[in-house]
């Protein structure tokens, strides 16, 4: 009954663990730029004495759903969204830099610009900084105008860090920004393309994670009536042993 209970034990730890991450993908239907997680896993035979057909599940790790979000208009001027494939680039907070499609831009009394959670939004030199000005607008290759606060023409500041790694070469990391899988920064694409005064949002489908939530739901009850048939069959056997 040990090997029963060992089997089902990690079936449902398993299905805990995935149902923790449809749940954070439903806490984040509405973040912008958001990619959707799920759990990856395998069947793993079992070892050792019984029938060899015997399997239990085994995680094999967190991905993510690369499709794009829904374009949504705002007119702000600090909305950007980036039009196809690419990534901002940002300094995270263990100091080194990630990557995120989420374009809520904002600037400090510094002149910083920084993403909607505070991470300072990287260009083409280093984090980026403004001087005052009257207003800011990007262009379509990450290019960044704005009017001085003296007045006059637009005058171009600095540029976005625009990368389009392959899917294969970033990871999500726990702070929910990518990374590249090696450590390393990775290079500027100028074929990245902008719409400015739009966001992108969340590519997660509530009715589709809702779905998935509901089946781990069952599948979690069913690994624990199945451990409680083994422990009810390890009790009978037990009474039979005593009667005798």
């Amino acid at each position: 009954m040990d090997k029963v209970l060992y089997i089902s034990t990690a079936g449902a730890n398993l299905a805990m663990k995935a149902q923790q991450v449809h749940a954070n993908n439903l806490a984040n239907v509405s973040t912008p730029g958001f990619r959707r997680d799920f759990v990856s896993s395998m069947a793993v035979e079992m070892s050792g004495d019984g029938h060899e057909g015997r399997v239990m599940p085994k995680l094999r790790g967190l991905g993510s759903r690369f499709a794009s979000g829904s374009m949504d208009t705002t007119g702000r001027a600090m909305d950007v969204a980036i039009s196809g494939s690419g990534w901002f680039a940002v300094k995270g907070s263990d100091g080194n830099e990630a990557y995120t499609r989420a374009g809520q831009f904002k600037i400090d009394d510094e002149g910083n610009v920084l993403t909607a959670r505070g991470d300072a939004v990287i260009g083409d030199g280093g984090p980026l900084q403004l001087p005052d000005n009257q207003s800011v607008s990007f262009g379509v290759d990450g290019t960044i105008s704005i009017v001085p606060a003296e007045g006059g023409n637009p005058v171009q500041v600095g540029q976005l860090k625009l990368v389009n790694p392959a899917i294969t070469e970033i990871t999500k990391g726990a702070d929910g920004l990518f990374r590249s899988i090696d450590g390393g920064e990775l290079e500027a694409d100028p074929e990245v393309r902008l719409r400015s005064g739009f966001l992108e949002g969340s590519n997660v489908n509530a009715l589709e994670e809702m779905v998935s939530f509901l089946s781990l739901s069952r599948q979690f009850e069913a690994q624990m009536k199945l451990m409680k048939t083994a422990g009810d069959m390890a009790s009978a056997g037990d009474r039979l042993v005593r009667d005798q």
